[in-house]
């Protein structure tokens, strides 16, 4: 094995934390992996990674290692990119909403696919936290204020949220006017996948935003388990217009406390800090030139 290719190994092994997935992932053999792990740590006179039966990460010397391989590799990488007008290849991985994928990524993803057809594109769809390195995801796409101080973060937009409930909610707890009429009112717990906590109903009042808890019968941790269980009338929520735009023009589902709206839901796109692979670059362009104007 070449010492850049050792380089590669090296840099996917410490990454995934994982000899099987980092093999996996360069399409080898574990064993061959383990083999040039060991050769380059030879070659190099040190030990590179702490192994265990559970966990490999860096040493000391790993961790300065690992910095310079993913800057010469970053360099290499941009340099051949660039004199050879090379086709991006491999499966861009990339987990979002599921609201988000269907109302906006996956009726543009012919369009994508089409300007890079040496691509192949992996969806997975929840509200959860991603380890992206980890778990070999190449972004996430999520709503909400973002707080990884690890990551990059790329802001796409924002959309339009509301206060609703259902009619029948509505017929049997009567109609709040101003914030100020939500006692005796309940709220669709939506958990925050970051703390475990019941996130607040937010609203905007004298140009100020303000946060109100209402007790909670039902919670969840999906967006969309949450529209459900308020169309089924278990209480207030608040989430993006579009998602109930069915149910309002039908008159099921009431937007409430108009003149309150909450603050509009930030967008965003994250990566992790380090070599940005050309998958992912075209990605972050087209989402810019192509998707983010249609979504807002």
């Amino acid at each position: 094995m070449d010492r850049l290719c050792a380089m590669r190994l090296f840099v996917r092994v410490v990454e995934r934390r994982s000899f099987r997935a980092a093999a996996s992932d360069l399409g080898m053999p574990r064993s061959s992996a383990t083999a040039g792990i060991k050769a380059l740590e030879a070659a190099l006179g040190t030990t590179l990674l702490r192994r265990s039966t559970r966990h490999v990460g860096p040493t000391e010397e790993g961790e300065g290692y690992y910095r310079h391989c993913v800057a010469v590799l970053g360099e290499m990488d941009a340099v051949e990119t660039a004199l050879r007008g090379r086709v991006p290849t491999g499966t861009l991985r990339v987990d979002t909403s599921a609201q988000f994928a269907r109302t906006w990524l996956l009726p543009a993803l012919p369009d994508f696919l089409s300007r890079h057809s040496g691509l192949r594109f992996h969806l997975s769809e929840g509200d959860r936290l991603v380890n992206l390195v980890g778990e070999g995801v190449d972004c996430v796409i999520r709503g909400g204020e973002t707080t990884e101080g690890d990551l990059m973060v790329r802001r796409l937009g924002a959309l339009p949220e509301i206060t609703c409930a259902s009619r029948t909610y509505l017929a049997r707890h009567g109609e709040p006017r101003s914030p100020d009429d939500l006692e005796g009112h309940e709220m669709v717990g939506f958990v925050s996948s970051r703390t475990g906590a019941v996130l607040p109903l937010e609203f905007t009042i004298e140009g100020q935003t303000r946060e109100y808890t209402l007790p909670v019968r039902v919670s969840a941790t999906g967006a969309d388990s949450c529209a459900t269980l308020a169309q089924l009338g278990f209480g207030l929520v608040q989430l993006p217009r579009i998602r109930f735009a069915d149910a309002l023009q039908s008159g099921a589902m009431v937007e409430v406390l108009r003149p309150y709206r909450p603050p509009p839901l930030p967008i965003s796109l994250l990566y992790p800090r380090r070599l940005v692979p050309a998958r992912l670059r075209v990605f972050i362009d087209w989402l810019e030139e192509a998707l983010v104007p249609a979504m807002v």
